[in-house]
């Protein structure tokens, strides 16, 4: 049976397809956030989903009870969700994929999101992922743009991706578009690995300026940058409780000024260094649930 439940079929005007998946490729939770703003900016309405039957082991990725009207209890899947908007000053559209990271089946549901592709003439596909490395939370974050291909790499700027090693949903999804003969790139954002289950508004700010410029228009993001702010001040004050962990963030700062930090390893200093690491970690990602990233 067809996994793909079409609600209905959009026309769509040389479409781009913009994925993020929630798990392994999301540290900070900023790449599946940064998908979510840019599909509510540009009122993205969904026309699709996969049946998550076959792809999730729902130990793993459970789904919700509501209640709805305060009485009746419903069971909410962990469907991936397919959802398209008009970008704006342009003559495209915009496909958004967004879900959790399957642990079941990955090249049946790879071959599903490619079929889809194909029968929407999907021009472009962007994946959006972050990674933890060992950067400073002051700094601006670091987007590293990669394809596979030696024309896109050209055409839009990016680099031509060498990475070796296990890989995610991401990668083989990559792989599939380019059996499919449809051009794809990555967009990777950085997120500092001693708050790593800290939701990162500064790595979704990134990520969503970057797919912007990546798709040649602009967007408004008052809102994230408030809370990027309000994030960074935030971490700041945690860690300048510890002065070990100051002094290590410090390293990192300076690595990053005398650009120590290159593109590949995004650190020059062994994570494993870090000082009362998960401490700090746990201690930022208390701060930052019982105040909200996103208060003045």
């Amino acid at each position: 049976m067809d996994p793909l439940r079409w609600d209905r079929r959009p026309t769509l005007r040389r479409p781009v397809l913009i994925a993020a998946f929630e798990g392994w490729s999301d540290a900070g939770d900023g790449a599946s956030t940064a998908a979510r703003y840019l599909a509510d900016a540009w009122n993205a309405r969904q026309f699709a989903t996969i049946d998550p039957e076959e792809f999730y082991d729902f130990s793993e990725t459970r789904p919700l009870v509501r209640l709805t009207e305060g009485m009746a209890r419903r069971i909410d899947w962990p469907s991936p969700e397919l959802s398209a908007a008009a970008l704006p000053g342009s003559g495209r559209d915009i496909v958004f994929l967004r879900a959790a990271e399957p642990q079941l089946k990955w090249r049946t549901y790879c071959s599903t999101v490619v079929g889809v592709a194909a029968e929407l003439g999907v021009e472009l596909a962007v994946t959006l992922g972050a990674l933890l490395a060992g950067v400073p939370h002051t700094r601006p974050v670091r987007v590293t743009g990669t394809a596979g291909d030696r024309r896109l790499v050209q055409e839009l700027g990016l680099r031509q991706s060498r990475y070796e090693g296990p890989t995610g949903i991401v990668g083989v999804l990559h792989d599939a578009f380019r059996q499919a003969d449809i051009p794809s790139a990555s967009l990777w954002a950085t997120v500092p690995h001693y708050v790593a289950q800290t939701p990162s508004p500064k790595a979704t700010l990134a990520l969503v300026r970057r797919t912007a410029t990546l798709l040649g228009t602009g967007i408004e993001t008052v809102d994230l940058e408030i809370a990027a702010a309000s994030y960074e001040r935030q971490v700041t004050d945690v860690v300048e409780t510890d002065d070990e962990v100051s002094a290590y963030v410090h390293r990192l700062e300076e690595a990053d000024d005398t650009g120590e930090l290159d593109d590949d390893q995004d650190s020059s200093v062994d994570p494993g260094d870090v000082p009362g690491g998960d401490a700090i970690a746990a201690e930022a990602e208390r701060f930052l649930r019982d105040h909200g990233a996103d208060d003045g």
